[in-house]
């Protein structure tokens, strides 16, 4: 059936926003782009970053890129991909519930792995000694760079332009970088800002020195309550974990016992499901609980009121940080850190640590329509060419390149 002709473009609008709190962000009040755009008839614009995030390149890569275990090992172990929507589902909820906007809470969630390199936090550790000379690597500030210069999808500008409020989110969901001064805050690991934020900083400034927004603050807690719960599900199914290893950690041990009262004989499969689904269950209901009382004290009554804080107002209660510890406690030995994890990782730094050296070494092993670039430039530009390349490759297209440029590639299995 033939469109209305007269059903015009400015006659459609978006659907009835729901009733924010005062501490929420306002998307009609977006501090807006860098590049200025008109706005858009039917979507909000933190739906419209939303959006371009999952349209990106980066964001499809992740599906191929190692959250823990290297999915190479196994089909059902977590990837990137996976995890960024499972942090995102835990923000939106966060955020609904805290009558914040749940569309810009979803975008950074999405965003906020964007600039991790193949084989998890292997890569990143590589690709961040091998780039010392010329500024290191920090997978937070390599977000930045694909949001705002290496996806190439618009013909106005490089990046995806993104909302103010989105690339805030995207730069500070675990905190202000600088003091008031100017000075990098101690959380920078005596390394300074990198600098692909300060430099952007400087043409569209992201005020570095407060929190983020709550709707940011968000995606951040949610992104620690899906990796507590998703490695500790992933650990058990890699047989790196028991059941009965759980039984003496903090919370989880509680819920395990809850399990099995209610549910006798339960097969391990459910098991671990019943006991994941209550750790989420606990984890983001204290959140909202916590979250609330902390807006409410602090008496925020703005999003500007929340980024002027001394502290997150999106937190666990004092016990269930407690609690969060001691899974991470109990994780790191056991999941992170445990040899077969480990043997891995030396495997997969190996290959990222040569794709580098070789491609340094001889820019025109790089593939040709990369090659001739780099090698008109002088090591710092060629080093962060090389360094974007191989941060944006999937972990088997990392072994398909070793094979290419060496003959073989290693098994991570």
């Amino acid at each position: 059936m033939a469109i209305d002709p007269r059903f015009a473009a400015d006659q459609l609008k978006t659907a009835p926003a729901p009733i924010l709190a005062p501490w929420a962000v306002d998307h009609s009040a977006s501090r807006g782009r860098l590049e200025p755009e008109a706005r858009s008839p039917t979507r909000t614009e933190f739906q419209r970053d939303r959006d371009r995030i999952i349209h990106s390149t980066a964001f499809r890569r992740l599906a191929h890129k190692t959250q823990v275990f290297v999915p190479l090992e196994a089909d059902h172990f977590r990837t990137r991909l996976t995890h960024t929507i499972e942090v995102a589902q835990i923000a939106r909820a966060i955020a609904r519930s805290l009558r914040l906007d749940d569309d810009l809470a979803e975008a950074i969630a999405l965003a906020h792995d964007l600039g991790h390199t193949p084989f998890g936090h292997t890569g990143e550790d590589v690709l961040d000694e091998l780039m010392a000379t010329w500024g290191g690597f920090d997978h937070n500030a390599q977000a930045l760079r694909i949001v705002t210069k290496l996806e190439h999808r618009y013909a106005r500008y490089a990046g995806l332009n993104l909302c103010w409020e989105t690339l805030e989110g995207l730069v500070k969901h675990n905190g202000p970088l600088m003091i008031a001064e100017g000075a990098p805050l101690a959380q920078t690991h005596g390394r300074g800002v990198p600098a692909e934020i300060v430099n952007y900083n400087a043409q569209h400034d992201l005020a570095l020195s407060t929190f983020a927004s709550a709707e940011a603050q968000c995606a951040a807690i949610a992104d620690d309550i899906a990796y507590n719960t998703h490695d500790i599900d992933d650990g058990l199914r890699a047989g790196l974990l028991s059941i009965e290893d759980l039984r003496h950690v903090e919370l989880v041990g509680d819920l395990l016992k809850e399990v099995e009262q209610l549910h006798p004989g339960l097969d391990a499969a459910r098991t671990i499901h019943e006991i994941g689904r209550r750790l989420i269950t606990c984890f983001v209901e204290d959140v909202i609980t916590q979250s609330l009382s902390n807006l409410q004290t602090a008496n925020c009554l703005s999003a500007a009121d929340v980024r002027a804080q001394e502290r997150p107002m999106v937190s666990f209660s004092a016990s269930m940080a407690k609690a969060d510890r001691a899974i991470k406690a109990f994780l790191f030995p056991q999941v992170y850190r445990h040899e077969k994890v480990m043997a891995i990782r030396r495997e997969a730094a190996g290959v990222v640590e040569a794709l580098f050296t070789r491609f340094m070494k001889e820019p025109k092993s790089l593939p040709p329509d990369r090659s001739t670039s780099a090698s008109e430039y002088e090591d710092p530009i060629r080093a962060r060419m090389i360094c974007d390349y191989i941060a944006g490759m999937t972990d088997r297209f990392a072994l398909s390149e070793h094979k290419r440029v060496f003959g073989s590639a290693p098994d991570l299995r």
